[in-house]
């Protein structure tokens, strides 16, 4: 008589706590990007991450925490990819905003930070600040050779139009008639002569 073999049980994947995250935090990503913030569900993103919701909560605390590490990690890509171009020393002035706007107006980030802001969770975005003061010490804002809060004002416009361009901009140029990308033509524009004046001679 054969004996037939039992099949061999599943290995359960371990992962180290920053792996555990980055797969909780893509596959949050994904549902944010195809859905929307208002989809991000503490039994969805579990889901599509493959964990139990036990684990989702024991690396963030709640789908608060995970909608604020989203866009936290979202700042960080951004901001690296910002940073090592002003450094690199091939950058334009003008690059910085061209990858806000790219940012902003890609992966639902746009609309991502206003979700925060109305939940009241806007407040818990310390990383701005870090982040702001990472681009301050860059070569290329130290090139400018402007004041300091000339150059945050500088970044903090460009992150209010980047985020309005991409959370109203296709709408309302649709809705007035015009082109698609007249919103962050304009805003480009305007910030263009922002910089240019800041850095005019006197």
């Amino acid at each position: 008589m054969s004996i037939e073999s039992s099949p061999a049980p599943k290995t359960r994947v371990r992962r180290s706590p920053e792996a555990a995250r980055e797969n909780i935090l893509a596959a949050a990503e994904a549902i944010l990007v195809e859905q929307g913030p208002q989809a991000l569900k503490l039994a969805d993103v579990a889901k599509a991450a493959g964990v139990v919701h036990a684990n989702v909560i024991h690396h963030f605390g709640s789908i608060g925490g995970v909608e604020t590490a989203l866009m936290e990690r979202m700042i960080q890509s951004l901001a690296d990819r910002v940073i090592t171009g002003f450094d690199s020393g091939d950058a334009t002035p003008g690059f910085g905003a061209q990858a806000l706007f790219e940012a902003f107006e890609a992966k639902g980030a746009a609309r991502l930070a206003a979700w925060l802001e109305m939940t009241g969770e806007g407040r818990r975005m310390t990383l701005v600040r870090e982040v702001v003061d990472r681009v301050v010490e860059t070569r290329l804002a130290k090139d400018l050779a402007v004041p300091r809060e000339t150059v945050i004002d500088f970044i903090l416009l460009n992150i209010v139009l980047a985020v309005g361009v991409g959370l109203f901009g296709p709408t309302l140029a649709e809705l007035l008639g015009r082109p698609p990308g007249r919103p962050r033509e304009m805003a480009l524009e305007l910030i263009q002569g922002r910089l240019s004046a800041a850095v005019r001679p006197a």
